[in-house]
Parts: C-alpha cells; sequence; structure tokens
C-alpha cells in the first residue's frame, strides 16, 4: 500500500511539473527527504527546481556552461552531477547558494580551469569529481574553503606538474586520485596537509623516480598505485613508517632493482599486505643487487599478483625465469 502511495505521489508530481518550463526533460522524484531531480541528455539546465531538491543530475547534454545563477532557489541541495557534458567553465558564485552540498561530480566535461573562490561557500563538500577534463594545471587556490573534503578525483585530465601547496589544507582529505595525467614528478613535501591519507592514485603518470621523504607524511596509507609510470628508482626510505600499506602496485614501470633495506618495512615478517602487492612486467637484472627484493618476495609470495609476469630480464643465464623461483633456488 505505501509503495502506492510513493508511485501516486510521484506520478502526481511529475504531471504536475512536467508542463513547468525548464523541467520537461527532468524525472522527478520526492520522498520526506526532499526532491530528486534527473535531467538526461537536456537541450538546457533546469530552471524553477523544487525547493526541496537534494539531489540533482543533469547529465549527457551538449550545455557548455551553466546559468550563474543556476542553483538559487534550492538551499538544501547536498549532491550535484554534472558528468559527461560539454562544461568549458564555471561561475565563481555557481555554489554560492548550496551551503550543504556535499557532492560534485563534474566527470568528463571540457573544463580547462577553475574560477577562484568557486568553493568559497562549499565548507560542507565532502567528494569532489573532476575526473576526464582538459586541466592542464592545478592552483592551491581552487581548493581554499575545502575543510570536510574526503575524496578528491583529478584523473584524466593533462596535468604536468602540481603546486607544493595543493592539499596544504585539505585536512580531512582521505582518498587522492591523480592518475593517467602527464606528472613527470611530485613537488617536495606535497602530501603534507591531509591528516590520514588512505588511498593515492599515481598510476599512469610519466613519474621516473620515488623521491625520498615523499609519504612519509602520511603514515596511515593503506593503498598505493605507481603501477604504469617509468619508475626507474626508489628512494631507500620510500616505505618507511607505512605499518598499515595493505595493497601496493608498481607493476609496468621501469624497475631494474631496488635498493637494500626498501623492503624491510613492509609485508612479513612484521605483518601482512593484506590486499597484496604487484611488482610485475619489471626489467627486473636478477643479480646480487636484487638479493633484498628476493628475499621479501619469498617471504610474502602469497600475497603476490602476477607471479608468472614477474621475471628477470637478466643476466642472460636467467633471462625469462620468474623472480620466485631463482629467488628460491638461490642462484643470485
Amino acid at each position: 500500500m505505501a509503495s502506492w502511495q510513493h508511485q501516486g505521489r510521484t506520478l502526481f508530481l511529475l504531471a504536475l511539473l512536467g508542463g513547468v518550463s525548464g523541467l520537461r526533460e527532468c524525472l522527478i522524484l520526492q520522498s520526506v527527504k526532499g526532491s530528486t531531480v534527473s535531467c538526461h541528455g537536456p537541450t538546457e539546465f533546469p530552471s524553477s527546481l523544487p525547493a526541496d531538491t537534494v539531489h540533482l543530475s543533469v547529465e549527457f547534454s551538449s550545455l557548455t556552461q551553466l546559468p550563474a545563477a543556476a542553483l538559487q532557489g534550492c538551499p538544501g541541495l547536498q549532491e550535484l552531477h554534472l558528468s559527461s557534458n560539454r562544461l568549458q567553465e564555471l561561475s565563481p558564485g555557481l555554489l554560492a547558494p548550496v551551503p550543504r552540498l556535499r557532492v560534485l561530480d563534474l566527470t568528463r566535461n571540457a573544463l580547462r580551469s577553475l574560477p577562484p573562490g568557486l568553493f568559497r561557500s562549499a565548507a560542507a563538500l565532502s567528494t569532489l569529481v573532476l575526473r576526464e577534463n582538459q586541466l592542464q594545471e592545478a592552483s592551491a587556490r581552487w581548493l581554499q574553503g575545502l575543510d570536510a573534503l574526503g575524496y578528491l578525483d583529478l584523473a584524466e585530465n593533462r596535468l604536468r606538474s602540481l603546486p607544493a601547496r595543493l592539499l596544504a589544507n585539505l585536512g580531512a582529505l582521505h582518498t587522492l586520485d591523480l592518475g593517467h595525467n602527464l606528472l613527470e614528478s611530485l613537488p617536495e613535501g606535497f602530501l603534507r596537509g591531509p591528516r590520514r591519507l588512505q588511498r593515492l592514485h599515481l598510476e599512469g603518470n610519466r613519474l621516473q623516480r620515488l623521491e625520498a621523504g615523499l609519504l612519509a607524511p602520511q603514515p596511515f596509507l593503506g593503498v598505493l598505485f605507481l603501477n604504469d609510470n617509468q619508475l626507474t628508482a626508489v628512494a631507500a626510505d620510500s616505505f618507511r613508517g607505512l605499518k598499515q600499506l595493505d595493497m601496493l602496485d608498481l607493476s609496468n614501470n621501469s624497475l631494474s632493482s631496488t635498493p637494500p633495506g626498501l623492503w624491510a618495512f613492509l609485508g612479513r615478517p612484521t605483518r601482512d599486505m593484506q590486499d597484496g602487492f604487484d611488482v610485475s612486467h619489471n626489467p627486473w637484472v636478477c643479480d646480487k643487487d636484487l638479493v633484498d627484493l628476493c628475499r621479501w618476495l619469498a617471504a610474502n609470495r602469497h600475497k603476490m599478483f602476477s607471479q608468472n609476469d614477474t621475471l628477470c630480464a637478466g643476466p642472460e643465464a636467467v633471462r625469462g625465469q620468474r623472480l620466485l623461483d631463482v629467488a628460491e633456488l638461490g642462484t643470485l
């Protein structure tokens, strides 16, 4: 009975609002928590939104910009999904009318930059997704005021470098995705700011070295993706203090060896890496300089992914053999 009543209210609301200008292309669902408005492929941004709108989706359109006052009239808005449009720029005051906004998804647009002050009134924002845009640079000024931000996704843009203080005011950040950009390095002190970063995505960039001390400010880091870069070197103390790291992906890089002591901070004998690790598809040179890694692999093989793809590239006598086999034979 209750479901029929709810459906009746929904159909009534659709009939009532279907004729309102700017809402003809939208589905409106009502609940005790407020209205959800979903517009799939609209020709214009919806106007005359219900005053109790808490969730707004305007997606898969050809919109290149939004009206400056697009969000006026729905001060209780909590989620705004604007993915798969063609947005090229945003008004600095776009979010001013919606101080309770918690989620902003701008995936798959054409944004090249963000206006300073965009988040000045967005202290409640906890999730910001900017992946698959055309961002070529990032500014710390963009992120001012985001005291509650926990999830930041900047993946699949065109970022070549990042300012050292980009994260300085993001104390609540727990997940950062910078994957699939054009980053060749990260500035010293880049990870200072977040108090408890737990997940870091750096895969698919052009990183050549993992510098000493980069990860040191984040002892609670649990997941680290560094695969599909151009890493040739990892500093000996890179993993020092990462006592909660449960997932590490270093696959598809250009590593031929690792420094002594690097692996002492991870896995057994101290603790298991719960979610495993991957060091496959690197040109490992299986000589005496790789003894440390081979011993560690043997002790932690039960958590090792892609064992058959973790091979020796040299010397010639062991080329093509699995690192695990060479380690167990003790031929190094």
